[in-house]
């Protein structure tokens, strides 16, 4: 049981790592220039919103920045009063703390299996797994360049070549990969990256290719919150089952029980 301990808390330490070495490679919001689409919906929205990448940057990093005046969580309503309101934080990555829930709680052992994050970004889902799963192979695709050589660094840096393998590609590209994956892993995947035609086609297409039987979907936020804001043909009730998970399993401190919660896990039937 003490190795076992001192596994996970060494698999901690690398991916904390991994965040320190990605942090050191891109601007303070983790956004490239070449994110055209993504930056001008954040700018687009209707309450001030920032970009907070969860996997490199925890809420105690996050109030560090804040108390060296990089960073704020509010917003002045009325310039130059003491009205002000919370700032929306997004994050297009998972944490520390939702990666080892959805790999030690949510999904099943995965000896074996595949797993294929759509929309990989900086990796954190692929390393992750690599460190706390038995997956036989972690695919990533990625229609951002930029992000794509972020990931190949790490993956040479870490020595993950031999499980994880990251895709150049747009996902509508991917049916037979999609086709064979036993998890697919979706967090914020298309509403800040493509128009709501470009949304619609795309999941449209993960639906018609995601189909193997008892292999299991994993999304952030939900399917019905997703496809709310779109038009399109997905019959949920006979594609999926959602599965109930137990937000209380994860039990260290400081459990953020709201992003848990957000996370939701599918099976195909």
């Amino acid at each position: 049981d003490d190795f076992d301990e001192l596994v996970v808390t060494n698999n901690d330490v690398v991916l904390k790592n991994i965040a320190e070495d990605l942090r050191n490679r891109l601007p303070m919001e983790a956004m490239f220039n070449s994110e055209h689409q993504a930056v001008q919906k954040i700018h687009q929205h209707p309450l001030p919103m920032i970009h907070v990448d969860a996997f490199l940057y925890d809420d105690d990093f996050v109030d560090s920045l804040c108390e060296e005046g990089k960073m704020s969580r509010s917003y002045c309503t009325e310039c130059g009063s003491y009205k002000t309101a919370s700032l929306e934080f997004i994050s297009h990555s998972f944490s520390l703390m939702e990666l080892k829930f959805l790999y030690q709680h949510v999904l099943p052992d995965l000896t074996g299996k595949v797993v294929v994050d759509v929309g990989s970004r900086l990796g954190a889902v692929l390393f992750a797994g690599y460190l706390y799963s038995s997956a036989s192979q972690l695919y990533g695709v990625e229609m951002n360049a930029d992000f794509c050589q972020l990931q190949e660094m790490v993956i040479t840096k870490y020595q993950f070549i031999d499980r994880i393998k990251v895709v150049h590609a747009d996902i509508c590209t991917q049916a037979s990969l999609l086709q064979k994956a036993d998890v697919v892993v979706m967090n914020n995947v298309f509403e800040y990256f493509l128009d709501r035609q470009e949304q619609a086609r795309a999941w449209e297409f993960v639906a018609c290719n995601v189909r193997k039987r008892g292999s299991l979907l994993v999304t952030v936020p939900s399917l019905m919150e997703s496809l709310s804001k779109v038009q399109t043909n997905i019959q949920l009730g006979q594609w999926v089952e959602e599965m109930q998970l137990n937000y209380d399993a994860y039990m260290e401190k400081d459990v953020d029980r709201e992003a848990l919660e957000q996370i939701h896990l599918y099976k195909i039937l």
